[in-house]
């Protein structure tokens, strides 16, 4: 596995910052924010002067009960030659459910949600690997996340999942040991235990990130300083394996570039501190293919889909929380859910919040808790302003006419019918 050093993640907003950063050795890109023919002049610049560009993708949705989207990877595959990455980087995850499998609407999450460990997922993640391995031209490492809730009835443990997980298709890993402590607080699971139970071979990189706690919960925000229970836990990885590249996650809320570069040399101390063991002999080497092809049992897909449309629709519908299931735990998960989602609209659509004020985010919480999410961003921003107007609950007419014109301007003349979805999901949750 190349060696990539000290990263950090690249954003416009600190495009300037990260370009002038001493130290810097690689840099990661969210996928699907850049666009293959028009890289950031920024991006091009790191590139010519040798600094690596991984791509990091969120929408692929892996863990999902359906097959990995062609148009989803043939983009993340064309990122990939256009930065000249070394390797492409996705999410155990799923982030959206329904639709035929399960015969019932299409939901999506707006953000990462947890697979259940269990061997139907397991097999169903596998076979979802082995698509996007064929399909993409350089190795893929997938990344364990942060939650905030836990599924009835697992089987394995993190480290076991993730073991199996690479025995069984090779994939490599990317080890976040912020989503570590945060499932150490959110779940009591120890980190530790984890370590030592994952194949240390397989670890591509590791990201730290920044988090806080708020409702009983972490979370895991990406815009807040790394806390010292996560270098704890990067210093207990390095003293088993010496990581092949470490980068720093910051999303937004960014501060002064002395400050991120403060957090760099605490990750790089860190690092140090655990001596980087050599990775261990006699493994199959991380990234090989496996032969193990057979298709996924189609009654393993159907059990998982029923599962997370289940649980996607309680979280974004209102519908009754499946049994087993911490129904305060889910409540809070719906509402960091909702709150990303206006978060995320707000930078796609950044004249919303410009035109509602100090209005934007009520209204847009207020619109969530109603209105399921089953297109993208952008189409949530078309739809919410819609819904606005149709409500009428406007604080003046100035705020309604220039609502009303960037409406007109993106959806043009004809007013597109907004998807009806059953009546038992439209219900607010309690």
């Amino acid at each position: 596995m190349e060696r990539l050093g000290t990263g950090i993640g690249w954003r416009p907003e600190i495009a300037d910052a990260v370009e002038r950063m001493p130290g810097i050795d690689w840099v990661e890109v969210v996928a699907e924010n850049v666009c293959p023919g028009h890289l950031p002049d920024s991006l091009r610049r790191l590139r010519e002067r040798g600094v690596t560009v991984v791509p990091h993708g969120v929408s692929l949705g892996l863990g999902g009960a359906d097959r990995p989207d062609e148009g989803r990877l043939t983009a993340l595959a064309e990122r990939a030659e256009a930065l000249g990455a070394p390797l492409v980087t996705e999410h155990i995850a799923f982030v959206r459910a329904g639709g035929p499998l399960t015969a019932s609407p299409r939901l999506e999450a707006g953000h990462l949600l947890p697979v259940p460990r269990t061997r139907d997922a397991l097999d169903v993640l596998c076979e979802n690997i082995r698509i996007a391995q064929d399909a993409l031209p350089v190795p893929l490492a997938v990344e364990n996340i942060a939650a905030l809730i836990s599924w009835p009835g697992e089987e394995l443990t993190e480290g076991q999942f993730l073991y199996e997980l690479a025995d069984r298709t090779g994939v490599r890993l990317l080890i976040d040991v912020a989503n570590l402590h945060t499932n150490h607080v959110n779940r009591g699971e120890d980190p530790a235990k984890a370590l030592a139970e994952l194949p240390l071979e397989a670890i591509a990189y590791v990201h730290v990130a920044g988090g806080f706690a708020r409702d009983g919960v972490w979370h895991d925000s990406h815009a807040h300083p790394v806390p010292r229970p996560v270098l704890d836990i990067l210093t207990d990885l390095a003293t088993r394996v010496s990581p092949p590249g470490v980068l720093l996650e910051r999303d937004e809320n960014f501060p002064e570039p002395a400050e991120l570069e403060r957090e760099l040399a605490e990750i790089r101390g860190a690092v140090e501190a655990g001596g980087g063991a050599a990775a261990p002999e006699g493994r199959r080497d991380a990234g090989e293919r496996r032969t193990d092809t057979d298709e996924t049992n189609p009654e393993a897909r159907l059990r998982l889909g029923l599962a997370q449309a289940a649980l996607l629709s309680a979280l974004v519908a209102g519908t009754p929380a499946p049994e087993g299931f911490d129904g305060a735990r889910l409540r809070v998960q719906s509402r960091a859910l909702a709150g990303k989602r206006a978060d995320v609209v707000a930078k796609v659509a950044p004249e919303l919040p410009q035109i509602l004020a100090d209005a934007y985010r009520p209204a847009f919480l207020a619109y969530a808790q109603r209105t399921p999410m089953t297109g993208g961003y952008r189409q949530d921003a078309l739809t919410f302003a819609e819904t606005l107007l149709d409500d009428g609950n406007l604080p003046n007419t100035r705020t309604r006419r220039a609502l009303r014109n960037w409406w007109l301007d993106r959806a043009g003349p004809t007013r597109p019918r907004r998807p009806r979805l059953p009546r038992m999901l439209l219900r607010q949750g309690s």
